[in-house]
Formats: structure tokens, sequence, C-alpha cells
């Protein structure tokens, strides 16, 4: 007898339907699994049979021929295992093949029969409502994942003979609870307000949150540059629905969920140690899973003493940055990976840390700086919009200022959710920020007056600012203009720009 039963494979962050195809055949007793299977799934067999076995069904003693098509997509996962069972069983006619209509089936199943959970839940429940697939059946563990989306019916189960029964029509399965976490938003333990002192490098935060530019701070050791890098997503705006089912997508992909909380909620902070593989950073790996990258799709990657991550993995960082995406590429077949992320990296003038601090002696040599500084390549250091030097607070502001806290995170969230709603009203999309503009998009968006423009030739010609460094000027002065409401890019929001860029020939040219 012939069967037929739907499931998905996950490459990528995308699902495409896999139709499990049974049939049973002339010869010796056994399992042929076809249709490009690796490793994981091709032990799907015994797990099968012997979860078969343990909830009470005979497993046919015959030759059983199991295709996963089509054929030349590569399956991946234990996901299958759901689906194949009830495949044998409906060609072995314990279950009717019409109860499988329009049906999909994912979990992975134990010896004893019981299923667990499985990566790739929502990409899989996503496709299957595109499709018009009008149930999706998975491990109770998954349900509330799969219950995020809204137009698609999930059921849970907790073992084989759960699913069985109900497709026989003598028995029920879980239906999904109320799920109050589609709202997005929350509450941060940390705020701006703790921070004291610093407006200037405050003030270039605001400006990277707004545009979404990518921030370079460079200061002594202590002066407070992971504390502020640490409270940039408190000051950027909620994430949408839309961001935040496509950020939990990567992280379901990852099998970075919880049951508990399958949805993620808040911009996602990702702070990497400094000895990350490129692999790591970037995605990769022998079956690719996303990146640190691509887990800060929507937020903050924050790269914590810069110049010490390896020179190949700070290099790998060149095409993402431009692009917002990654493909990583295998002989038999690519995958691609959102990532379009702030960056925000922090490093110290030199190896010690006290090059040109005015109270505390450097004591690198000339030969030590020079190593240190030449880690952060020219064209890397082209990529990151705002520059902005990190000094120590004295001990006096520090004292005085306990009794007046900084600016607040609050404070400085309606100021970027304002801007962002100017350049949404611009460009006609929320996700589309100056950072973003291309080079003919800076032509029309980035219109200065006369004497914006003479200024802009005359630094450019005295500092060589590449052509890249000239464009991010303009985006930065572009996201300065909208914070004070400002159609024309002024001279002062010009000459601000470029403060942000001194720094760069300052302290690569001495």
């Amino acid at each position: 007898m012939f069967s037929k039963v739907l499931s998905f494979a996950v490459i990528g962050i995308d699902a495409f339907l896999v139709e499990v195809e049974v049939d049973f055949t002339k010869g010796l007793p056994g399992i042929v699994l076809v249709g490009l299977p690796d490793s994981s799934v091709k032990e799907s067999k015994e797990r099968v049979r012997t979860a078969i076995k343990n909830s009470g069904f005979k497993f046919p003693l015959k030759k059983v021929v199991i295709n996963l098509a089509p054929a030349d997509l590569k399956k991946e996962g234990s996901n299958f295992d759901l689906a194949i069972a009830l495949a044998v069983l409906s060609a072995g006619e314990f279950i009717s093949r019409s109860s499988l209509e329009s049906r999909a089936f994912l979990g992975e199943l134990s010896l004893d029969g019981s299923l667990r959970p499985v990566k790739g839940i929502l990409p899989s429940i996503i496709k299957a409502t595109q499709l018009g697939i009008k149930e999706v059946i998975v491990p109770k563990d998954n349900l509330k994942e799969a219950s995020l989306v809204k137009e698609a019916r999930v059921l849970g189960a907790g073992h084989l003979r759960e699913v069985i029964e109900y497709l026989r029509g003598t028995g029920s399965l879980k239906v999904p609870e109320d799920n109050e976490m589609l709202e997005t938003g929350g509450t941060y333990e940390v705020d701006f307000a703790d921070v004291i002192g610093q407006e200037f490098v405050k003030r270039a935060i605001l400006i990277s949150a707004a545009g979404g530019h990518n921030l370079l701070m460079i200061g002594p050791p202590g002066s407070g540059k992971t504390m502020l890098a640490q409270r940039m997503p408190t000051i950027l705006p909620p994430l949408s629905y839309e961001e935040a089912l496509e950020t939990t997508k990567i992280y379901s992909v990852a099998g970075l969920l919880s049951p508990e909380k399958p949805f993620i909620t808040t911009r996602p902070f990702r702070n990497p140690h400094f000895g990350i593989s490129e692999a790591g950073l970037i995605g990769g790996g022998s079956n690719p899973k996303p990146g640190e990258i691509s887990l800060a799709h929507n937020g903050v990657l924050f790269l914590d003493e810069f110049p010490e991550f390896r020179r190949d993995v700070i290099e790998a960082l060149r095409q993402p940055l431009e692009d917002g995406k990654v493909t990583i590429t295998r002989a038999s077949f690519s995958v691609t990976y959102p990532c379009r992320f702030i960056l925000v990296c922090a490093m110290n003038p030199c190896k010690c840390g006290y090059y040109g601090h005015p109270k505390k002696t450097c004591q690198c040599s000339p030969g030590e700086l020079k190593k240190y500084r030449s880690k952060i390549s020219g064209p890397i250091v082209d990529r990151i919009d705002i520059h902005v030097e990190v000094p120590d607070v004295d001990y006096k502001d520090l004292i005085e200022a306990k009794q007046t806290p900084g600016t607040s995170s609050e404070e400085m969230r309606k100021r970027v959710v304002k801007v962002r709603k100017i350049q949404e009203k611009r460009y006609g999309s929320p996700v589309k920020l100056n950072a973003h503009l291309k080079a003919k998009e800076i032509k029309k968006y980035c219109k200065t007056d006369e004497k914006g423009k003479k200024f802009l030739e005359l630094i450019s010609e005295k500092f060589g600012f590449s052509a890249r460094t000239i464009h991010k000027v303009l985006k930065v002065a572009r996201t300065i203009a909208d914070l004070q409401e400002c159609e024309i890019i002024l001279r002062e929001h010009l000459a601000e720009a470029v403060q942000y860029r001194i720094l760069e020939r300052s302290l690569w040219d001495e």
C-alpha cells in the first residue's frame, strides 16, 4: 500500500514542503530511506520502528521504502520522525489515508513513542499557512511557538498514540492557550540615567540609534564604553510584529527559543567574546547555522575589545555590513540569513589602554602601538559611520552627578522614535533608515545648501576622505538634521557629522 504525509524541511530561515512517501514492496524485511537525508534523518529508521512497536502497533514485516520528496532538497534534523511513522501506519492501514489529507506533521520520536520538541517550528508554520494547509500537529512543547502565527491552526501532542487516536476520531489533542507574548516591547534593567557624564558620547549614541548608524567608541579602561553600549537597546523603538516574527524565526532555526518564552519581544543585544570564530560570528558550519550577526538582526551587535578579535573575523564583517544579509555557500546548496543590525564597537586607544591619557603614562612601544591599531583595517573603519572618544569621568563630576541623574532612556527613546517616523514617512518603509541609503538615494535625500557643499569639499580635501566616507558623513548629517526637524542639511549638521570622522584620522595617522 502507498501512503503520503506532509512535513517541512528548513533551509536558512525558510521552510520547504516535504512529502513523506511510503510504499511496501517485495524483498527482505527492512527500511530503505531515500531523498537526500542527512545522518540524523537516516537514524530515524530505528527511532520510528521502535516507537511504533512501543506504542502498541506492529511494524510491517515487509520491505518498506520511504522517499522524502523533492529528492534534490537536502533533509536535516529529526522533525520528520512523526510524519514517517504516520505514513508507515497509513500504508499498513492502521489509520486511513483520508485523515492525513491537508494536515502536516512535525516532531521527533523517542523510543517509547513520546514526542520531543524540534527546531524551526515557526518557519514551518508560516509556510503551512501560505500553502493553505488546514492543520499542523506538533510536539506539545512546541505549541506556544507554533501558535505565534495567528492564521494557523496548530495542535500539540505528547505521544504518537495520541496523534493516532486523534486521526481515528477517538481522541483529542492540546490546543494553544491565548498567547500574550505577541505583544512586543518590554522593560530593561538598565537605563541611560545610570550613566554619569559622557553627554557628548550619549549624543553620538542618540544619532546612531535614530539613523541606524554603526558606532565605534574609543577610550581608556573604565571610562564606561561597555556600560554605554549595553544601554543602546533601551532607546530603540519597540519591535514591530513583523520584525519580532522575523527575529524569532532566526532564533527558532538556531534552537535558542525556550518553551516558556518562544517569542522575541525586545530588540536583541548580542555581545560575543573576542575569541569567537568566523563561523560563530558570520554563521556557517558543516550544517550551517545563524551566526551572531544574524542573532543580532533588528537589534545591536556589540564587539567589545574590538582589536582583540581575529583579523579574519573582523574582515568578514565587510559584506554583511553593506548588504544586511549573509549568504553561506556549500557544495550542494547555499543559505541566506538576514543580518540588519547596529554595530557598536569598543576599543582602547592602545594595548595598555592609556595612550593620550592626561594623568596616566602609556607603556606601549611604537611597534606595539602600530600592531594594535593595524588589527582594524581602513575598509572596516570606513564602514563604521560614527567614531567617538570616551574620556575618563573626573572624580569631582562623578560625586556631584550622583545627586542628579543623567538623561534617561525614556527621554532619548522619544527622540529616536520621532526621527524614525520622519524616516518612515520619507522612505515609505519602517525598516529603512538613513544608514541604509544607497548612492542614488543619498543624492536624492541628502541635499545641502551652498555653504554646506563648500564646507564638505574643503574638509574632504583636507583629510583625504574616501567616497564611502563622504557618503557616511552625509548620512549621519541627514540624521542630525532630522533630529532638528530640518529638511535641508546645513553646514552645522555637516560639521557635527565630520566631527565623528576626525577621530579616525587623528588616531590612525599620528
